[in-house]
């Protein structure tokens, strides 16, 4: 049976990408969030590996995510360093919370494994709708490159506890009507020469174009619309290996 961001893969997360890791974006993110005095809610939060480093620059960071492994990690990372936020068990796209916020944000590319155009949709009316007036909308995308099915990768990684855990990553599907394709990734926990945990997970990861995108924000009414690459403001992108960002706002 598959799961998502379940215990292994959640211990794997925290181990290839630990609290505070940047590939650029938490510098980004921190600097375009430096103004702002209300609350910040980061959907797909994650272990807080963005949400800490936000926290301890003394802004006040919500988060939510569909996995309660992810949650109870990010619970941990902030106790551990006397922070505090709130965190909710929620989908992103069919959340309710008690509050409005003055910046929602989705780094990485989170947003992506959204894969129903339904339901990204449903989730950006969301956004749009617990944003207080003014506030904005930070989201990374990327645009897939990679089509071959059948193509296969493998990792590994050693946990504090010296077991080894293995990755195996499988593309089995590339939808070009629905912009999606589908990965199976095998997770293995091996002590001593013995298997210990497996876990299997079908991985979706949906691609727009970035006019495409840019579009589909206009017509959930978000405007003045800001387009980056690389974590450089503004800067358009010019490449298909490029993290892009849209920065867009409820007026």
């Amino acid at each position: 049976m598959f799961s998502f961001y379940s215990k292994l893969s959640t211990e794997v997360y925290n181990i290839d990408k630990p609290i505070g890791l940047s590939f650029g974006d938490v510098e980004f993110y921190r600097e375009r969030l430096k103004v702002v005095k209300g609350r910040i809610l980061e959907p797909g939060v994650g272990t807080g590996r963005i949400l800490v480093p936000l926290l301890e620059e003394g802004l006040i960071v919500d988060g939510i995510d569909s996995s309660i492994e992810m949650l109870d990690l990010c619970k941990h990372h902030c106790e551990q360093r006397g922070l505090k936020a709130d965190l909710y068990q929620k989908n992103m796209e069919s959340f309710s919370l008690p509050h409005k916020y003055e910046a929602i944000i989705i780094p990485t590319g989170s947003f992506l494994l959204l894969e129903n155009s339904n339901k990204a949709i449903d989730a950006l009316k969301c956004f749009y709708e617990h944003l207080s007036k003014d506030g904005r909308l930070i989201v990374d995308i990327f645009i897939q490159s990679n089509f071959n099915t059948g193509s296969n990768s493998t990792r590994s990684w050693v946990n504090p506890e010296g077991d080894l855990i293995t990755l195996n990553e499988s593309l089995v599907e590339v939808d070009f009507i629905n912009q999606c394709t589908t990965s199976h990734f095998r997770y293995e926990k091996w002590r001593n020469n013995q298997l210990m945990q497996t876990e299997l997970e079908k991985f979706p990861l949906r691609w727009y174009g970035i006019e495409e995108f840019r579009l589909i924000l206009e017509s959930i009414g978000f405007t003045d619309i800001i387009i980056s690459s690389n974590y450089e403001l503004g800067l358009y992108p010019t490449d298909k290996d490029q993290i892009i960002t849209f920065e867009a706002y409820r007026k």
